[in-house]
């Protein structure tokens, strides 16, 4: 059948305005997806301002301290020299006592039980002992007279010795019963402050068993603990600085006396007791801190030169495998990178470098945690801070064996490094 040509234009209408939206939408996919295969350029990194710190050589300032106490230069132990069960005390903690001053006491009735029978041994060894003399003194004056024969003599000489040897036993016996019962008071050696007290009444003791323990009057010790790897830079006879916690301002001089051979098992210190000089000294158990002489924060002693920085320039990178690193500026290209260095001690509150710096390297001194390797960054500088003299552009003035710590201000002279610019 002929279709009219009115039809066939309508036909044609229809598709042209239903290709319109198709071509559309194409172009718009099209652009999207040219649109996202393309590379963006990346943002360029932020050029920022840093403070700089020049390296430079300073003393150690900071010196070694340990925490301790004070004790007598003699403390015993006192215990009963005999086992038994206490009945009184006699002294309290921290009383000053007296020597021969009774500290404790036992229950000895058993021990006067034994030196009577001890006494009444030696009653009957003297009984025996006499009538043997008497034998012996009648039988000599009959052999004098040949009525008894030289044999017989001699069983009654026999006799008188062995009643002899008997009595010396019964009277050792009694002296030693006696001693025992001497033993159930604990007497205190010689003067001096009851430090502890470790039993009480009614408790059974053997015998050696610690009762009471005296710091005895006289010498006393600053008693302090050293790592292993600081024992080797202490000697017995050296000089050290006590200072008392109550009271910080003054010093007492010391002098090491004892060094122990072997550390603690618990806590692997080594024991280190200085003998404390002159008059007033602290009470016992008081805290204290010891100084040696000679001994800085680390292995240098006070006043030894080497490199210092604020701990504001360390950066861990641990992560990394790189351990403590700082950020070096070069003053060439305006950047920064990283360099590894390795920390010796602390001084207070700047660290000690051992290695991985020179003296004259620039070092960022804070923000080093938003830097990345390379970065180009620039030198702050305060704009009320006065200009130094013969100042190049960009370029910080160093200063010798000082640091600034912001040029707003005037600060103290720090030996760690010198400050370039301002916060």
């Amino acid at each position: 059948m002929a279709v009219s040509p009115f039809r066939r234009f309508a036909v044609s209408v229809s598709s042209r305005r239903n290709a319109a939206p198709l071509l559309a939408l194409s172009i718009v996919a099209a652009a999207a997806m040219l649109s996202a295969c393309s590379k963006q350029e990346p943002l360029p990194e932020p050029v920022r301002a840093v403070k700089l710190v020049t390296v430079g050589e300073g003393a150690i300032e900071a010196a070694q301290e340990y925490s301790g106490d004070v004790r007598a230069k003699v403390e015993s132990r006192l215990g009963f020299r005999v086992a038994g069960k206490i009945t009184k005390r006699e002294v309290e903690l921290g009383q000053h006592v007296k020597a021969g001053q009774v500290l404790a006491r036992l229950d000895a009735r058993d021990y006067q039980l034994s030196a009577d029978a001890a006494r009444a041994q030696l009653s009957s060894a003297t009984t025996q002992r006499d009538l043997a003399d008497a034998n012996a003194r009648r039988f000599r004056t009959l052999r004098a007279q040949n009525f008894i024969s030289a044999a017989e003599m001699e069983r009654y000489e026999a006799n008188l010795k062995a009643a002899q040897a008997s009595l010396d036993q019964a009277k050792a016996q009694l002296s030693s019963q006696s001693n025992q019962e001497n033993y159930t008071q604990l007497l205190a050696d010689a003067d001096g402050v009851v430090t502890s007290v470790d039993a009480e009444p009614g408790q059974v003791v053997a015998a050696g068993t610690p009762v009471v323990r005296i710091a005895l009057d006289g010498a006393r010790d600053a008693v302090f603990n050293v790592p292993e790897d600081r024992r080797s830079a202490i000697k017995p006879g050296q000089a050290v600085k006590v200072r008392p916690w109550s009271d910080e301002s003054r010093l007492i001089d010391a002098q090491v006396r004892e060094v122990a051979a072997s550390a603690d098992a618990a806590t692997r210190t080594y024991l280190i007791k200085a003998a404390l000089q002159g008059t007033d000294l602290p009470a016992l158990g008081s805290t204290v801190q010891v100084i040696p002489a000679g001994m800085g924060a680390g292995k240098e002693a006070v006043g030894a030169q080497v490199i210092k920085l604020p701990t504001t320039a360390l950066r861990q990178e641990g992560d990394k495998g790189q351990g403590t690193a700082v950020w070096l500026y070069d003053a060439a290209s305006g950047s920064v990178k990283l360099q590894p260095v390795q920390v010796g001690a602390a001084d207070g509150n700047e660290a000690v470098i051992a290695s991985g710096l020179q003296p004259g390297m620039q070092v960022v001194a804070t923000g080093v945690h938003v830097l990345t390797p390379g970065q180009k960054v620039t030198v702050y500088r305060d704009k009320y801070a006065k200009p130094a003299q013969n100042s190049q552009p960009n370029q910080p003035q160093a200063q010798t064996g000082g640091a600034q710590a912001a040029p707003e201000t005037e600060a103290k002279a720090q030996p760690a490094a010198a400050v370039e610019a301002g916060k």
